[in-house]
């Protein structure tokens, strides 16, 4: 004949009660946790709801995420363990706690990966015999963080080098540095991500102008894409310059106006009065209107007043990178 406990029967119907959760992203994430669902002990599936989410909530890389709810019925002291699980991976713990005096419970981790989530009670010592439950499964969706550097200043046929990093720092995931055209946005290399998420890549223009790159990460597994734009590229061409101006100050330009050791601008045979062009040198860079005409020494292009050259640094005759 079989008797029947009262406690036994309180603690059976605590821990086969379906754990009630919520998710959250914390602090100021557009997804807030509400609405948690329970069941019974016919239907131990629980349900995660995230306002305006979906079926799945999207946070930054690193972000915190707040993991809460509580048993129903609401029981003191039973453990519960927050499960994790990757694409294609079986569940694995990775925290537990005990349920407070109200039954709730609170996980705080952060965003490292896209996962899937759920929490599990554990059945306590006293009642070995009774199986865990666990609420229904959650994703969440890692955005990865991606960020560039690439060289801004190049002369005609060199390099634009672009060097960057990724996070996850995951090897081997595919990153593509983009070029803006007409027609949208061309990929003009594309590598793989190396140790730590770090990446290389390298673009070589064929004529000079100002262009805009980007560094994009399309998304996998493990992240949602991401991309980020970078500074833009300013592309020289190399060519011959002196400078002018002791002798002839107080004289007037061809342009119209007196020469003055003060006056930014440049001489050149043939651009229009007014055109301006940019010079780079040495890490200085400045630009001036064509004011005046000349060189009239061969092999020379360009021929700077004292305030352009004093701005660039340069010397009484060289080589100049210019956008024209």
């Amino acid at each position: 004949m079989n008797s029947y406990s009262p406690v036994r029967g309180l603690l059976h119907a605590a821990v086969v009660a379906v754990v009630a959760v919520f998710v959250s992203v914390a602090p100021s994430s557009a997804s807030t946790a509400e609405d948690s669902a329970t069941a019974t002990a016919t239907a131990p599936a629980g349900r995660i709801a995230l306002k305006g989410a979906g079926e799945s909530a999207r946070v930054r890389h690193g972000r915190r995420v707040v993991i809460a709810g509580h048993l129903d019925p609401r029981t003191a002291g039973h453990v519960v363990v927050l499960q994790r699980a990757f694409l294609g991976r079986a569940y694995r713990g990775i925290a537990r706690v005990t349920t407070g005096i109200d039954g709730s419970y609170r996980f705080v981790v952060k965003a490292r990966r896209s996962a899937v989530y759920r929490a599990a009670t554990e059945a306590p010592s006293t009642a070995a015999t009774v199986a865990s439950t666990a609420s229904t499964s959650r994703r969440v969706v890692v955005v990865a963080r991606i960020a560039g550097r690439v060289s801004r200043h190049v002369v005609g046929g060199q390099a634009v080098k672009l060097r960057g990093r990724m996070r996850p720092a995951l090897r081997g995931r595919v990153v593509r540095m983009q070029l803006r055209t007409r027609s949208g946005w061309r990929t003009v290399d594309r590598t793989r991500t190396r140790r730590g998420g770090r990446f290389a890549a390298s673009w070589r223009p064929h004529a000079i102008g100002r262009y805009r790159l980007r560094v994009r990460f399309a998304g996998d597994s493990a992240a949602a894409g991401a991309r980020d734009r970078l500074p833009r590229v300013q592309v020289y061409r190399a060519s011959y310059a002196s400078w002018y101006g002791p002798g002839l100050y107080g004289n007037s330009t061809s342009c119209g106006g007196a020469l003055t050791p003060w006056r930014l601008g440049v001489a050149h045979k043939s651009l229009p009065c007014g055109t301006e062009v940019t010079f780079r040198y040495r890490g200085r860079s400045v630009t001036v209107p064509v004011i005046d005409r000349g060189p009239f020494v061969a092999g020379r292009e360009w021929d700077l007043t004292a305030a352009t050259k004093a701005k660039l640094g340069f010397g009484s005759t060289g080589v100049v990178w210019s956008t024209r």
